[in-house]
Parts: structure tokens; C-alpha cells; sequence
């Protein structure tokens, strides 16, 4: 603040005027006050300087992992050897915010419309969970504003689209964070001959499960076949049995009657009618021979059931055989939660889901884990195999909520050994193991790789889950579908997520 006051009039003038000569001191006192107090005022700090986007001075190799800062309100990308991307970014706003934790892309739509948000566009979209939180292209106002999203520059997210891969790990960290290299011997050792016989062994598992499942179609329709045969000569039977106990009744009145007659010519009809009696008990009795030995030479019901029962065991052997080989050829994902005391495993099918949208992910093992000192906090850390090294690979480490550090916490653990002899040998490029205090998201499922949340952060980016705070947006806030909406944050609620493919919209309380 700047104060100008002309010279102070001298006593005899300000006696001439009537004014006190005290009126001077009072003056010469309050400037005195205020000069003190803004010398006292901290000088206003300048505002940290934008980020923008940047790429690495080097040709870019596949992206590996995805960082996304709230703090700093930026993303990296990663390859084997660093970072190749960086561009700043638009996260959740208050109420809304994008949850911190271990993602992996799901979905990507080159031209999304949000289901959630009035069909809000949502370009080169890469979804990382199935209830709205995405990475996707938007306006960026230069702090959080979207509505749990991470909105990155409209050119950016056009460039990674074609670059990323359905599993790519999508950290969200409340800081700044970043891989380093990192070694230790719990972290994954292949096997070389074991990764070089991995393909041939999944190629002589696709013959076995192809031929195993042509024979279980062989014997389930050799016994549909036998079935109807069976019942077709059960059939034929009784019928020749009903036949050849009508002959054998014919025959015996046949026999009363020659006994009862009394002339030649009674006698002569009644012998007739025998012998007719008799020829076709006869050749009724052969045909019944013949058909229960027909029947007879039939396997038995049970053992044909029997018989298809063990085709089909054989298939399904064949098919989880081959399936665990297929497997063997993807990157391992392994989730260890101190709060379950559990271990999980996850890779990737990259089947369609049968009900639309990603693709399914393996989670065949689930098992309990040690964990030395379980009530001790662990912190949450990535581990990731970025590429091969001599015999081995190579590791980095992300630690995005530190109570332990990321060798300790490796040290407490004691992977069972079982689980390590089917995901070890066979580990590649792009595997992880990651730690944390936190048990595996409600949003995890068949089609998802791990979602896991930390629990200290805001989560009111979950589309049904309670906003943490109440808040009326500024009016310079943009929504997800990139128009200005003063309203859209004021009292957001909870919505269900979409079913049967129609648009959720959320509910909104009324301004007053």
C-alpha cells in the first residue's frame, strides 16, 4: 500500500485554525502503525510454473507404466529405460476426486461418449475402471476440475491411444513419484529353458486339448447314438415278446382244439391251425433270440455315461493344461494385501468379455501369505519387470504410500513356494508384484486386473460412492464433458452404475 500525505502544517499555523497540536502526533502515530504492519505482510509467493508436455530425447519404446500426479497435476509415461511422455494433466475436483492407487487399463474407445455424464465426450478414452475413472483427452483449466477422470491434453491423449496396451499399469500417486532400479532376491528369476519351451509347449497343449475335445464330441455322440439304439432295441424286444407269447398262446388252443375234435375235417383244421402256431412260435422265438442277444452285446447304459463322463474330464484337463501354457506366455501380475493376508495372481486372457467391453483376466490363484509383523503398516509399492537382463530381469520400484520402505517390505513377505513354481519360471517383461496395506478395490473383477485404493486419500471419484465433501464448483470449473456448469458439483449423490447399456445420470440436489 502506498500513503501520500503532504507536509505537516506547523503549531502556529494549526494553533491560527483551531486544530490541536496533539492532531499531528496522532497522524505521525497511525502511519507509523501502518507501515509496521505491512512490513509484517509475507511478500505473495509466485505460483509455480505450469507443467507442459515434454518427450524424451530418445526414440520411445512401449509404454510400460503410467504415473499421474495429484499433487503436481501431471502424468508420465514409461518404457524399459525411463520416462518418454510427460504432460500436465486435469484431475478430480473436490467431491470428486480421482482415487490414488494401483490401476491397469481396461478399455480404450478412440471416441468415447460417457454413459454417467448426459453423453459427455470423452476422446482417446483409456479406462482403468469400470465406474468411471478413465484417462482420456479434455480441457485443462490448470488445476483439479473434472469429475474423477484424468484429463490430459486433446493432442496427448490422441498421441498415446495407438501406443498403450490393454494391462498397462496406471499408478495414481497423491505426490510426485517415480521408478527406480531396484533389485532383491524375492523379485521373480525365469528360467531360461522354461521361457524357450514355453511356446512349443503351449503348441503341443493346443494339439492335446483339440484332440481331447474332438473326443469327447466323438463319445458323447457315439452315446446319444448308443442311447437311441439301446432304446430302439428295447423296443423291438418287447414287441417280439408280446408276438411270441401271442404264437405260444395260439399254439396251445391250437393243441386243445385237435384234442376236441371229433370228425376228419375238425381234425384236419385244428392240425392246420397248429402247425401254422407252431411255425411262427418258432421263427418269433429265433427273432427274440436274436434281438436279446442284440441287446445284450450293447455296453450298458452306465458304462456308456461312464464313457463320456471320463471324454469330458479329459477335455477339461486339456483345456486348463492349455490354458496354464497360454498363461505362461503373458506378463504375471501378483497383488500381496496385509489387510487379507492374501496373494493374488492375475494375467491377462485377452478373451472378450462375454458381456461386452475389455477382456477377462485370469485370477486362478488366490492363496494366504506370511507377512512378519502383519500389524505393522507396510506401505503400498510397485515392483515391475521392465525388460530382461543376462539370465533375469530387470526391476524397477514405485512407492506411492510409504510406512515401509520398498526393500523391507519385500523382506516380510514369504511367497509360498508352489506359487512361485508356476509364475516364476516363466516371468517376462511388464511382470509386477505389488504391496500395500490395502485389500483389493470393490471395483476389481473378472475383467480387471488389480484395483486397489489408498484408503488415507479421497475417493469421491467412485461413481457410487459418497463425495467426501459437499462443494458448489467455481464457475470456471469445467465438467467431464468439457462445458462450464456451476452447478454440477453442488450436492452431487451417488448414483447405481449403468444397467442393460442405459445412461446413469447423476441426482442432483435441488440449488436451495
Amino acid at each position: 500500500m502506498v500513503i501520500r500525505i503532504s507536509s505537516a502544517p506547523s503549531s502556529a499555523k494549526m494553533r491560527r485554525r483551531g486544530a490541536p497540536a496533539i492532531g499531528a502526533l496522532a497522524v505521525i502515530a497511525a502511519l507509523a502503525v501502518l507501515t509496521v504492519g505491512a512490513a509484517a505482510k509475507p511478500a505473495k509467493q509466485p505460483r509455480p510454473a505450469a507443467a507442459t508436455e515434454a518427450t524424451a530425447p530418445r526414440e520411445a519404446g512401449e509404454p510400460i507404466m503410467a504415473i499421474v500426479s495429484i499433487k503436481t497435476q501431471h502424468v508420465t509415461f514409461y518404457d524399459a529405460d525411463g520416462w518418454i511422455f510427460r504432460a500436465p494433466v486435469s484431475t478430480g475436483t473436490t467431491g470428486r476426486e480421482t482415487p490414488a492407487g494401483v490401476f491397469a487399463l481396461l478399455e480404450k474407445d478412440k471416441d468415447h461418449r460417457s454413459t454417467m455424464y448426459d453423453d459427455a465426450w470423452m476422446p482417446n478414452m483409456q479406462r482403468i475402471t469400470w465406474n468411471g475413472v478413465a484417462l482420456h483427452g479434455g480441457p485443462l483449466p490448470g488445476y483439479a476440475a473434472s469429475h474423477g477422470c484424468v484429463r490430459m491434453p486433446f493432442g496427448f491423449a490422441e498421441k498415446l491411444f495407438d501406443k498403450t496396451q490393454i494391462g498397462m499399469r496406471v499408478i495414481v500417486s497423491p505426490n510426485d513419484a517415480a521408478p527406480i532400479e531396484f533389485s532383491h532376491p524375492a523379485l521373480f528369476v525365469p528360467k531360461a529353458e522354461a521361457v524357450a519351451a514355453a511356446p512349443a509347449r503351449a503348441e503341443a497343449l493346443a494339439r492335446e486339448a483339440a484332440e481331447a475335445a474332438s473326443k469327447a464330441d466323438e463319445t458323447k455322440q457315439a452315446a446319444a447314438n448308443a442311447a437311441r439304439e439301446t432304446a430302439s432295441l428295447a423296443s423291438s424286444l418287447r414287441k417280439l415278446q408280446s408276438l411270441k407269447t401271442r404264437a405260444d398262446r395260439e399254439l396251445a388252443s391250437a393243441d386243445k382244439s385237435l384234442a376236441a375234435a371229433r370228425t376228419d375235417a375238425a381234425k384236419a383244421r385244428a392240425e392246420e391251425l397248429k402247425q401254422k402256431a407252431a411255425v411262427r412260435s418258432v421263427e418269433l422265438g429265433t427273432q427274440l433270440d436274436a434281438a436279446t442277444a442284440a441287446v445284450a452285446s450293447k455296453p450298458s447304459a452306465a458304462a456308456v455315461k461312464e464313457a463320456a463322463k471320463a471324454a469330458r474330464s479329459g477335455k477339461a484337463a486339456a483345456a486348463a493344461a492349455l490354458s496354464e501354457a497360454r498363461l505362461a506366455l503373458e506378463p504375471v501380475s501378483v497383488y500381496i494385501s496385509r489387510a487379507t493376508q492374501m496373494l493374488y495372481v492375475r494375467r491377462n486372457t485377452h478373451k472378450p468379455a462375454p458381456d461386452g467391453g475389455g477382456e477377462v483376466f485370469d485370477s486362478s490363484i488366490q492363496v494366504p501369505i506370511t507377512i512378519r509383523n502383519p500389524d505393522q503398516p507396510i506401505g503400498t509399492h510397485v515392483f515391475t519387470a521392465v525388460a530382461r537382463k543376462d539370465a533375469g530381469l530387470r526391476w524397477t520400484a514405485v512407492t506411492i504410500d510409504k510406512a515401509d520402505d520398498a526393500r523391507n517390505a519385500l523382506d516380510r513377505i514369504t511367497i509360498p513356494q508352489d506359487v512361485l513354481d508356476r509364475i516364476a519360471p516363466t516371468a517376462m517383461p511388464r511382470s509386477s508384484i505389488v504391496i500395500s496395506d490395502e485389500p483389493l478395490s470393490k471395483e476389481t473383477n473378472y475383467r480387471t486386473e488389480f484395483v486397489a485404493v489408498l484408503a488415507n486419500q479421497p475417493q469421491g471419484g467412485f461413481i457410487t460412492r459418497k463425495p467426501t465433501v459437499t462443494a458448489v464448483a467455481s464457475p470456471d470449473v469445467a465438467d467431464d464433458d468439457g462445458f462450464t456448469s456451476f452447478f454440477s458439483n453442488f450436492g452431487a449423490q451417488p448414483v447405481e452404475p449403468r444397467r442393460s447399456g442405459q445412461p446413469v445420470r447423476p441426482v442432483q440436489r435441488g440449488f436451495w
